[in-house]
């Protein structure tokens, strides 16, 4: 076999705990160089890490492992829709470790949630946002069935006080 080819992985998926807080931070502080080049604070991250782990009505997050090494993560967080009269699972701080990704763990991630959510009357459906220069990610997001919509993200980040679309 190739090195270029890489054999699909079949990790566990489970609920972050506690214990995961320095980890997803650390996930995270990745995600945010990877993805954005910025660096964020890691104090604030692990605090806010802490704060959802200890709140499960801030979000859940699923750690996924190989061989009991944990090797990715996402983050769902809930948004009401009053036109849908249910609940979005908004997918965020999702992360592959380098070293597994093309591997299907972001695919055994979403089947996992997807599974979940599908079983659940009020959950009206799935979103994530992603970087626009990202195009690897749009094309996996698509494979698994999900459409871009029309809408535009629009923000004001009252923590850096960057405008939205600054790499600070």
């Amino acid at each position: 076999m190739s090195a270029s080819i890489k054999q699909p992985l079949k990790p566990l998926i489970r609920e972050g705990r506690p214990a995961d807080a320095t980890l997803i931070t650390q996930f995270n502080m990745l995600l945010a160089q990877q993805t954005e080049t910025r660096q964020l604070d890691p104090q604030r991250v692990q605090a806010g890490v802490e704060a959802l782990l200890a709140d499960p009505a801030k979000g859940t997050y699923y750690v996924a492992e190989h061989e009991g090494r944990p090797i990715g993560q996402l983050l769902i967080t809930t948004e009401w829709s009053d036109w849908r009269n249910g609940w979005f699972w908004w997918i965020q701080s999702l992360f592959v470790h380098d070293e597994f990704r093309g591997q299907g763990v972001f695919r055994a991630l979403y089947a996992h949630i997807e599974q979940k959510a599908v079983v659940l009357p009020d959950i009206c459906g799935i979103r994530l946002y992603v970087e626009a220069n990202n195009e690897s990610a749009r094309t996996t997001y698509e494979r698994l069935g999900m459409k871009m919509t029309s809408y535009r993200l629009y923000e004001v980040d009252f923590i850096t006080g960057a405008p939205p679309g600054s790499k600070t």
